[in-house]
């Protein structure tokens, strides 16, 4: 088991993030001693349900507060102000109060609509993570970030708020659809491009343990990850400066998803909009060629370069990014990189050295 803190100085808390292999006895007894007179609703998307739902009513229901699982369709298109309303009013239907306790059980899409539901119900209540996709445990369960999509763009409503807790059980990623952890692994190629040397290496050492789902080294490279994050949401928990490396890849990335009306998962968009970034990297700082190089040969090596972004018209992926919420008088900034550990945030790109890049691919 490993036992990380992240430390929120803004809000002088704690939040632990209990990374293991059975998390149930720890989560009951998170519960019974932090929250004993909470009613306890579970959100979980259709599938997770079905999936899990014995494993939720064995260890939850035994609760005398558990108060049920809370369900809604399976997808990035649920992610949605709509379905947001209908939670709400289940909840409220149940006459659910402030002393509600929200569990966001599932991948990415269930982590951000769950915790902008505990975010603003009631002006807010207890919230703890359980992510179940390698996505959502090493990226979006860890830093606060919770929201939904519009027509407009991704994440372009929301809110930064934090959970109680972090409860993450790597053998939730043996149940995972390939293509899911396939999807996941962009984030942590993600982590290695921009922060962790020792990490890329592992994934080009590794590449045959990690894509076999062996638990050991599952562990091991989550562990490393959720550290990554952990770190980076510190020193900047509200995105002003140094958590937009974690950009990386996400400019590009997002306007695919939108322009593909989320067809396109955000894992093999992100590792197109990281190609596109070290490509402009390169051209623009003179980012090394040669790690351009290998990134390019990690994406291969996970599947991930299924997502071909010169395909996309410049036009349209220009005019999606203008709405990004990362761009300033309506041009879009993306993060580049010198080298690693070397990045230029908030980096003004022009539609030209777009273009540029995309016939560079």
């Amino acid at each position: 088991m490993q036992r990380l803190r992240m430390r929120i100085e803004r809000h002088a808390v704690d939040i632990p993030v209990i990374i293991d292999s059975d998390i149930a006895s720890e989560l009951v007894d998170y519960i019974t001693n932090n929250f004993p007179d909470h009613s306890i609703y579970v959100i979980a998307d259709s599938n997770l349900s079905k999936l899990h739902g014995a494993f939720l009513k064995q260890h939850l229901g035994a609760l005398s507060n558990f108060s049920g699982i809370i369900s809604f369709e399976f997808g990035e298109s649920s992610k949605n102000r709509k379905q947001k309303e209908i939670i709400e009013d289940d909840l409220l239907s149940r006459r659910a109060g402030r002393d509600t306790l929200i569990i966001a059980f599932g991948g990415g899409v269930t982590g951000d609509l769950a915790g902008y539901v505990a975010a603003t119900f009631n002006r807010g209540v207890p919230l703890i993570h359980i992510p179940t996709s390698l996505m959502a445990q090493v990226d979006s369960s860890i830093g606060g970030k919770v929201g939904v999509n519009t027509e407009y763009g991704k994440n372009l409503i929301g809110a930064f708020y934090q959970p109680q807790a972090i409860f993450i059980d790597v053998t939730f990623l043996n149940t995972l659809p390939t293509i899911e952890f396939e999807n996941g692994m962009a984030e942590i190629i993600k982590y290695a491009a921009t922060l962790d040397d020792e990490l890329l290496k592992w994934l080009e050492n590794e590449h045959q343990s990690i894509k076999e789902g062996e638990l050991p080294t599952l562990h091991k490279i989550v562990t490393r990850s959720v550290g990554i994050k952990i770190r980076v949401v510190e020193n900047d928990e509200r995105e002003a400066g140094f958590r937009s490396i974690l950009n990386f890849g996400h400019t590009v990335g997002h306007a695919i998803e939108n322009l593909s009306s989320y067809g396109v998962r955000h894992g093999f968009a992100v590792a197109a909009g990281m190609k596109v970034a070290s490509v402009l990297s390169h051209q623009l700082l003179d980012y090394p060629l040669d790690r351009y190089r290998r990134l390019s040969d990690v994406i291969e090596r996970y599947n991930l370069d299924m997502v071909t972004p010169q395909n996309f018209n410049v036009d349209a992926l220009w005019n999606v990014m203008t709405l990004d919420k990362k761009a300033r008088q309506k041009q879009p900034r993306f993060t580049l990189l010198k080298n690693v550990n070397h990045p230029k945030l908030f980096y003004p790109v022009t539609k030209k050295e777009l273009k540029n890049a995309l016939q560079a691919l």
